[in-house]
């Protein structure tokens, strides 16, 4: 497992240096040079991820553990994408937050261990809410990209660059994530009730409220969306103020339960 992180963190590092370096320059970075370099890191990460998440014991979901999981499925779907989406300018935090979620295997490697294997229906539930935190995560990169550009183009700042994709193009891919992060999450709202019998128990029933709320605020987005339109500066709010409030309900409790009091 350390020469799979170490390795991660090394390409990751590389493909950092080689977006921020020529972020905003008028060619843009090298596409394949860094997709080539982020697919090695990703490959690492993966077995790194595999490493520690699937022990003797059972599967290892400690709140490391799905961090690293997490910030794995953006890195890998930004990799995939990145040939043909404009989407450089998020990719230095992207990287970021891959870095240091594989230094967290090694720093902070507390236990979570679940049988799935006994319970294929909370697998199923897990799986859902992963998937559906990770595209309304990249959405909410997507939004913090949408703002970015919205500003420059008020300021009159705005850089022609490859690395810097058009407004509508962003606005667009937006509400396609939102679109499927919500479906998403609804499936795994509904996995939830019907299979978690304990999902309002003490110490989980602030995850199920915040998870509910964010799908308000995401349904109250796409909405407005198709109903009224919705402004840019509000959609960012949106997408932003969702992702905060699955961020609490996924691991608010247990960054307090497993780092904080332990």
């Amino acid at each position: 497992m350390v020469i799979f992180s170490a390795s991660a963190m090394i390409f990751y590092c590389i493909a950092l240096i080689l977006v921020t370096s020529r972020l905003f320059h008028v060619d843009g970075p090298n596409r394949k040079i860094i997709m080539v370099i982020s697919a090695i890191a990703v490959i690492m990460h993966g077995f790194a991820l595999s490493k520690s998440m699937y022990t003797a014991e059972g599967q290892n979901f400690s709140l490391t553990n799905v961090i690293s999981l997490v910030n794995w499925i953006i890195t890998l779907s930004f990799t995939v994408t990145l040939s043909r989406l404009k989407v450089i300018v998020v990719l230095p935090v992207i990287y970021a937050c891959s870095i240091i979620s594989v230094a967290l295997l090694w720093l902070l490697p507390p236990q979570f261990i679940i049988h799935f294997e006994l319970h294929p229906e909370v697998l199923a539930h897990v799986v859902l809410s992963l998937m559906a935190y990770s595209a309304l995560m990249i959405a909410a990169l997507y939004a913090i990209q949408l703002w970015l550009i919205q500003n420059k183009l008020k300021t009159k700042k705005m850089i022609m660059s490859p690395a810097m994709p058009p407004l509508m193009t962003v606005e667009r891919q937006l509400y396609h994530l939102i679109v499927i992060g919500f479906v998403l999450l609804s499936l795994s709202l509904i996995t939830g009730f019907v299979f978690l019998e304990d999902m309002f128990a003490d110490g989980k029933g602030h995850k199920a409220i915040l998870s509910i709320a964010a799908w308000v605020v995401y349904g109250a987005m796409l909405w407005q969306h198709f109903t009224i339109g919705c402004r840019i500066r509000t959609a960012v709010l949106y997408s932003i103020s969702g992702a905060l409030l699955l961020s609490l309900g996924y691991f608010g409790a247990r960054i307090v339960k497993e780092l904080i009091l332990t």
